[in-house]
């Protein structure tokens, strides 16, 4: 009699202990991604995010959940409702929303936020910071490599630190192939003054094509579309860098690469930290070591691209990786730079 209470007594501790562990398989990690202005569809950043975090949610069983911004008026109340709605980790996207989320962050320290381009004093925040600029070496140096008219350009949204790196860091690049091949690339750099305005961004990229650029650098948002139309409209010869996103698809053959910036990689990591209970608040720093920042495979162009250049790139790369080469980050900076060509060749 005692065995079989006994066992009773153990089936029902079993039981018990299972229907405990559905209970647990149900709390899932709820992820709320809190968009910029430019909203999913820009086929670039704010697209990277998300894919990071529905691949977390198709890896790491997480849910998923998006808030999109019209203006940057919706950024506190949509941090705010994604904390309301339940998020256990609220993402962030763009560096405009740097006041909203030193406002909101610290009011809710039991809520943990990724932040895209940016960072904020809170312990419950993690600011991921991408070395833009090392990428737009990369950039830069290709496009000096690759001009025939010895002119390219550079098309930017907003003047912001994020964009202001990698300008400079393209800048930094023409300096480094000019100095290595005895050259004089010039480029020619104008900015929109948004994310979101296509026909400006087409506008300007014809106006500088027609001085003389025959590549020119898409800096981010939905503008890119519009450099993309451009290059296609000039045709044969003309070409955009893509930005963020491998974008090569978009208008395939006019563009020539994509300057790939892994928010994707990044946000997923981040998540994937706090689901094994070790997630950091404070700077994430991420550049071309750990492949958080690389070229696309030019699926549409590499048969355009002399051999050598790809040597000229990796030896760049490495360069950079390994702290030969030390890169500016602001115009500032780059007033005195000097393209430690000696260094690396």
């Amino acid at each position: 009699m005692k065995l079989r209470n006994i066992f009773i007594f153990g089936l029902v501790v079993i039981l018990i202990l299972a229907f405990a562990g559905i209970g647990l398989a149900k709390d899932k990690v709820k992820v709320i991604m809190v968009t910029d202005t430019a909203g999913l569809g820009d086929k670039s950043f704010n697209d990277s995010v998300w894919a990071g975090i529905e691949k977390a949610k198709k890896d790491l069983g997480i849910e998923a959940k998006v808030i999109e911004s019209r203006e940057m008026a919706d950024y506190v109340p949509n941090l705010t409702g994604a904390i309301k709605d339940g998020a256990n980790i609220v993402v962030g996207v763009g560096f405009l929303m740097i006041d909203a989320m030193a406002e909101v962050a610290p009011k809710y320290p039991d809520t943990k936020f990724i932040f895209i381009d940016a960072a904020v004093d809170s312990p419950n925040v993690a600011g991921c910071i991408f070395n833009e600029q090392e990428i737009g070496f990369l950039s830069g140096a290709f496009m000096g490599m690759m001009t025939k008219t010895g002119i390219v350009g550079w098309v930017g949204g907003m003047f912001i630190p994020p964009v202001e790196r990698f300008e400079v860091g393209v800048r930094a690049g023409l300096l480094a192939v000019n100095s290595l091949y005895n050259t004089d690339v010039d480029i020619k750099i104008g900015y929109v003054g948004s994310f979101e305005d296509v026909p400006k961004a087409k506008s300007m990229t014809l106006t500088q094509m027609g001085q003389g650029a025959d590549i020119v650098f898409a800096g981010g948002g939905t503008n890119t579309l519009g450099i993309f139309e451009a290059a296609k409209e000039k045709g044969e010869g003309f070409y955009a860098i893509g930005v963020d996103q491998d974008q090569d698809y978009i208008q395939p053959g006019s563009i020539l690469t994509s300057a790939m910036k892994r928010v994707d990689v990044a946000v997923y990591k981040l998540i994937e930290d706090y689901i094994k209970g070790e997630f950091k608040g404070g700077i994430h720093s991420m550049g071309l070591e750990g492949d958080f920042l690389s070229l696309s495979p030019m699926n549409y162009t590499k048969h355009l691209v002399p051999y050598h250049v790809f040597g000229v790139l990796e030896a760049l790369r490495e360069a950079v990786v390994k702290g030969k080469i030390t890169l500016p980050t602001t115009r500032d900076e780059l007033k005195e730079f000097n393209a430690p060509i000696s260094l690396v060749f």
